[in-house]
């Protein structure tokens, strides 16, 4: 890995039928201020995951700011990415966290359980990252063609939708005021959806984070939130790291793979989707560098889960950026996951996060969670799956309702939630279906040679969560 950057040009400015290239760089304080961008970029989506499910924000932020930098180190700083909180581990954290709940929050065991089913994910997406090192993709692409990878994706976004609904209420904490929350929750999702239409550049992918903020204030103007613990905090100090549970001393925590596992899929198309972005975006073959981005997003997530982070993948946020800046140069990064370590050690920042009312998070999720699983329907699109085809049409069909209505399969200590038993049912529907069609010759015309994975560049990126 070369850790040196070629100045581009005079470093100051960037002509517009030119691009800063990953290897290049421009003046190290505009590259800094470059940094600072992808920092404020991600930090809106990043932090809605502890808050919604009971982690760190502090925890989340280091392994979020740790992580970039072994991408970096990894991808042999070639491919520019930033690593948030994925959205996707937030269902079966929901669920790993169900039973252990102490006044609306999870309890330390309930964060235990969940770090151990993040620690488990991030082993086999490792794994896969190796396997794709070594093979390639085609056979993520056999496995899970566009009509399955869609149907996952979407299951995981809608699964989520009940949660929303309790947030919206006031997160089902006692003595909660549910009309004060709707309130709140409605502010904060009209602010989102009106910035996002009426501004353009980077103050409209800030939406989130500015919609965030408005319905923050209208809280604190309505007595909603409590400023004590954030006055009283440090402003420096070690992130609240907690480690994993021991499943050679709980056996039950076996029994929670089947709600994370599945979620290695969606974190397979967001990373390939991203390497696709970087490379039509800067005019490169980016495709050889897929395992290793797999790897390192991988090898991510297994600290995450060690030390009491949130799961993490490649984020779209940061992309829009790149292409607003037309400055892809990996020196940002390092310098944006160098100012999120900064953050991590700051426990007033921490308490800030953790004082945003469930009102504020109910208005936000109800875009974010439709948003994962339109991504989804998206997949569909790009990729032109034919919903003519019964077996297209079956398999989308029961895995979806599997997964929204949240089925579940017990086996002793192992459970099987709706999105690990959708998963099942899209990938198993089809292959069976598709097998039989074809053995019976009553299968149609075979769809246009595409995979989810290959072809749908930034719209899995974008889902960045």
């Amino acid at each position: 890995m070369v850790m040196h950057w070629k100045l581009h040009g005079n470093g100051k400015n960037v002509n517009p039928n030119e691009i800063v290239l990953p290897e290049e760089r421009l003046t190290w304080g505009r590259t800094i201020g470059f940094g600072a961008q992808h920092v404020v970029a991600m930090f809106g989506a990043t932090f809605l995951v502890p808050l919604i499910t009971g982690f760190s924000p502090t925890a989340t932020l280091f392994f979020s700011g740790l992580g970039t930098l072994l991408f970096l180190v990894i991808t042999g700083n070639r491919l520019p990415s930033y690593l948030g909180s994925s959205f996707a581990f937030i269902a079966p954290i929901s669920a790993a966290t169900a039973a252990h709940m102490d006044g609306g929050a999870p309890t330390a065991e309930g964060l235990a359980r969940a770090s151990f089913g993040i620690l488990a994910t991030g082993v086999l997406f490792a794994l896969i990252g190796l396997i794709v090192i070594k093979w390639g993709t085609g056979w993520i692409n056999a496995l899970m063609p566009p009509v399955v990878m869609g149907t996952v994706v979407a299951l995981i976004g809608f699964n989520l939708a009940p949660a929303v609904k309790t947030n919206w209420e006031g997160g089902g904490v006692e003595g909660a005021n549910p009309v004060r929350s709707s309130i709140i929750a409605g502010v904060t999702l009209l602010a989102i959806l009106l910035i996002t239409v009426f501004f353009r550049g980077l103050i409209g992918r800030l939406s989130i984070v500015i919609g965030v903020a408005i319905g923050y204030i209208v809280a604190a103007f309505m007595g909603e939130i409590d400023f004590t613990p954030v006055k009283e905090a440090a402003w420096i100090g070690l992130p609240e790291f907690h480690a994993p549970g021991n499943p050679f001393t709980d056996s039950s925590l076996w029994g929670l793979l089947p709600a994370f596992l599945p979620v290695v899929l969606v974190l397979i198309a967001e990373n390939v989707g991203h390497v696709k972005s970087v490379g039509l975006m800067t005019n490169r073959d980016t495709d050889p560098l897929t395992g290793r981005a797999l790897l390192a997003d991988g090898i991510s997530t297994i600290l995450a889960g060690f030390g009491g982070g949130s799961g993490t993948t490649t984020y779209g946020e940061n992309i829009g950026v790149m292409a607003a800046t037309r400055v892809y140069s990996t020196a940002a990064y390092w310098a944006a996951g160098g100012m999120a370590l900064l953050l991590s050690f700051s426990p007033k920042i921490g308490w800030l996060i953790k004082s945003i009312p469930a009102g504020v998070l109910g208005g936000v999720t109800v875009a974010l969670y439709g948003l994962i699983g339109l991504i989804g329907v998206k997949i569909w699109i790009d990729n032109r799956v034919d919903f003519a085809k019964p077996v297209n049409q079956f398999s989308a069909a029961v895995a979806m309702i599997i997964g929204i209505a949240d089925f579940q399969l017990h086996f002793g200590n192992v459970v099987f939630n709706g999105i690990a038993l959708g998963t099942l049912a899209a990938v198993i529907v089809y292959h069976l279906m598709e097998f039989i069609a074809k053995w019976r010759g009553t299968d149609t015309e075979n769809q246009p040679e595409s995979s989810a994975v290959q072809d749908d560049g930034a719209a899995v990126a974008a889902i960045g969560k």
